[in-house]
């Protein structure tokens, strides 16, 4: 599995067609405890760099863009009633959504680990 991140701090980690998308570890710590994460329905087509959801925060709302163009598979069930899971595991069990990918070629334009790290220091 791949893990990918884009500079507005969300991750992908592909595994063939399908991937899932989260936000970082070093955005929930920016964030804060959160208290709410607005739910995907399957189905949902989105569009790269488009909202995927929005997630409140003891400090903030703050919207949270898709990577790539993807149909939604699943929805983190396990967020509706403890978001809490981002801040403790952001890029394990907080994942937002599992994705089918629609457009592979618009992996290339994302960041690696090394690179995405290196663009917070």
């Amino acid at each position: 599995m791949k893990t990918l991140y884009t500079k507005t701090d969300e991750y992908i980690k592909v595994d063939g067609d399908t991937a899932i998308i989260g936000i970082s570890d070093y955005a929930q710590e920016q964030l804060g405890d959160l208290i709410f994460i607005e739910e995907i329905p399957a189905g949902k087509k989105l569009d790269k760099g488009g909202i995927l959801t929005a997630i409140e925060s003891v400090k903030a709302a703050t919207d949270v863009y898709s990577p790539i163009t993807a149909e939604v598979i699943e929805f983190n069930e396990a967020l509706t009633s403890e978001p809490g899971i981002v801040n403790r595991s952001a890029e394990d069990e907080g994942w937002v959504v599992k994705v089918k990918i629609l457009n592979p070629s618009e992996l290339d334009n994302l960041l690696s680990p090394e690179d995405y790290a290196n663009s917070h220091d």
